[in-house]
């Protein structure tokens, strides 16, 4: 079930990546499956997997393994193990400065129209 999977970083700090999963190879069939974000300590990696499907439990075990592959044995940081928390959930929005910025541009105009 899970084929073509493939890994499209969205950040990068020094000790710190995020990643978008993508499943499919063509631009019809290429669906995010969920986001994973990294993060390295001196004795640990943590995770977490937010996946926008429910998984079999076969199938996560194999996304997770093909993460720790993938992205984190091939950054090359010293680590005792690979902590992951995974999560089930929907996208319902992207935020920031600019969206805050608009809105309260939008809701000064809204107050001075209502004043007059």
């Amino acid at each position: 079930m899970l084929e073509d999977i493939h890994f499209e970083r969205h950040f990068r700090t020094p000790y710190s990546e995020g990643y978008y999963i993508m499943q499919g190879s063509n631009l019809q069939n290429n669906n995010r499956l969920g986001t994973v974000d990294i993060h390295f300590t001196t004795t640990a990696v943590h995770g977490t997997l937010i996946l926008e499907r429910d998984l079999e439990e076969s199938e996560l075990t194999k996304l997770i393994e093909q993460i720790d592959e993938d992205l984190v044995l091939s950054a090359d940081m010293p680590r005792d193990d690979f902590l992951v928390s995974v999560y089930v959930g929907r996208d319902v929005g992207f935020y920031s400065d600019e969206y805050f910025a608009e809105e309260n541009s939008d809701s000064a105009e809204f107050e001075d129209n209502d004043l007059g």
